[in-house]
């Protein structure tokens, strides 16, 4: 009993550290992130708590002009970041440049959208507590006006209705309806429109609205043009003020604010004067939205090349193969592109491995039939059955990238590749590549370099009498490969120990 603990913690042990050596850029990536919002909240929350120019608008609002100010840096900076993720060109070009982008760290380069997404759930908090303090602002500024406030909050908000004063307080009497007052303000009308916009941007980004309707996702995704016009312009309202430095140095606010009826009449103490700080949203977005808008360029000048589709092969299991030239394409290993076919979508972009080899004088990727897009794609080419129109006569398809994904540097280490499919037809459409480079390895004597392992989970009775009856065969009964198929699902755990056994001194990555 003990020895099985013993090996159940230092299994756990080892797990936790292969965790850690896969995941350690991402888990500093993520804490640097969260160290650097809470530093801005909180420097920003402190210096709002302390700053002499704000002293008179905390009597009046008390900590949440704090609150307010803090999420709204932690907002800009997020909002900064949102955009760096999804620039797929800035991306490739440090994937591509980088002298300290190599090997292991390249592969975290992938996971942008996960970043893209964190980003966004601190916009969205961040969002949430500016709205939250905004709305107790307004509702003080608006009781600092009642016949009940006294003292020096009374004559704080009374300032600004005789000539040469400054307001400190929007809401001018107590009988205004603050939402109509809200509305009617630069930051009023902007601060509703982010807010909406966040919200359908949010709620479209599931993963239940992009399956149902990807146009949706895509037409609410680009209120972010919306939302950035009304970040940037949000701050020129000014309503939250503060004392100017000019009567920071005339009204001495330690001793002025127990005399604040005297105000009027001592020299010592004038009238302090008020002004709103100047917009800074601005000042974080520009060059990220200026990055962003180069990449939709470059995505622009992308659609309109022309791709020429040489060739469409139609394989079973509902898999269209197609091969296109582009003029001056370069690929690597492991890269993907994203189609777009305008006679189905003028919108939707999809994803797709591609398939071919860097030498060859075409690029090809295999599309299975597995949703909407790809029943449409399938039928527009006419491949429900084996017949298959003449190339000139096909739906024009428009090709962006190719993009770098991890597997980039895949040919400088060995490679174990599992493949599970539950049906033998489910093989079919694939067997051919991997014929082809089982051939292609053995003629170039880098055999060593690929290792595949086969796993069919579900047979009749008929097809395991097929298959004992010609186990003894050279080649594989299902696949037509020398690498026999296995039956069941894999032990995971004995195959990890078994490449860990293969390879003592390498560390190894998983890719799924």
């Amino acid at each position: 009993m003990k020895e099985r603990i013993c090996q159940q913690q230092e299994r756990k042990t080892v797990m936790m550290g292969c965790w850690m050596l896969n995941e350690s850029v991402s888990v500093v990536l993520a804490l640097s992130w969260l160290g650097v919002n809470l530093y801005l909240f909180i420097d920003t929350f402190r210096w709002y708590g302390e700053e002499e120019s704000f002293f008179y608008t905390r009597v009046i609002l008390g900590s949440t002009l704090a609150w307010a100010r803090a999420s709204a840096v932690c907002l800009n900076f997020n909002c900064m970041l949102i955009l760096l993720p999804i620039s797929r060109n800035l991306i490739s070009f440090i994937r591509g440049a980088s002298i300290c982008c190599r090997g292991p760290w390249r592969r975290h380069l992938d996971k942008n959208l996960k970043f893209h997404k964190l980003v966004a759930y601190g916009i969205a908090i961040n969002a949430t507590i500016h709205i939250a303090a905004h709305l107790c602002n307004l509702e003080r500024y608006h009781l600092s006006q009642s016949a009940e406030a006294d003292g020096l909050l009374a004559a704080l908000s009374k300032l600004g209705n005789t000539p040469n004063e400054s307001y400190i307080n929007p809401i001018r009497t107590s009988h205004t309806n603050t939402t109509t007052e809200l509305l009617s303000t630069i930051a009023g009308i902007t601060g509703l429109l982010i807010s909406l916009a966040l919200i359908l941007i949010m709620t479209s980004s599931t993963e239940f609205i992009r399956q149902i309707s990807y146009e949706l996702f895509w037409y609410t995704h680009h209120m972010f043009i919306i939302f950035f016009i009304s970040l940037s312009i949000h701050g020129a309202g000014r309503i939250v003020r503060g004392q100017t430095p000019e009567s920071l140095l005339l009204h001495n606010v330690t001793f002025c604010r127990d005399h604040y009826a005297e105000w009027q009449a001592a020299a010592q103490c004038p009238v302090p004067q008020f002004s709103g700080k100047e917009p800074s949203a601005w000042k974080w977005v520009a060059g990220p939205v200026v990055l962003y808008a180069c990449e939709r360029v470059i995505r622009f000048w992308r659609f309109q090349q022309e791709v020429v589709i040489t060739k469409v092969v139609s394989h079973p299991s509902g898999v269209l193969e197609l091969h296109m030239k582009k003029r001056n394409f370069k690929m690597a290993p492991g890269q993907y592109v994203l189609l777009q076919c305008p006679s189905i979508s003028s919108l939707e972009w999809h994803p797709f491995t591609l398939t071919s080899a860097p030498q060859e004088d075409f690029f090809s990727v295999h599309i299975r039939t597995a949703g909407d897009w790809t029943r449409a794609l399938r039928k527009a080419f006419e491949a429900e059955g084996q017949a298959i129109k003449e190339p000139r006569s096909l739906p024009r398809l428009a090709v962006d990238g190719p993009f770098g994904a991890a597997l980039t540097d895949v040919f400088h280490y060995p490679v174990y590749f599992y493949w599970i499919c539950r049906e033998p037809s489910a093989f079919e459409w694939f067997a051919d590549l991997l014929l082809s480079l089982e051939t292609r390895m053995s003629e170039q004597g880098k055999t060593h370099l690929l290792s595949y392992h086969i796993f069919l989970t579900s047979w009749d009775e008929n097809q395991a009498i097929h298959i004992a009856l010609h186990w003894d065969e050279n080649t594989d009964v299902i696949t037509g490969l020398k690498q026999k198929t296995f039956y069941g699902r894999p032990n995971w755990n004995n195959e990890f120990r078994q490449i860990a056994y293969n390879h003592p001194r390498q560390h190894s990555s998983l890719c799924s």
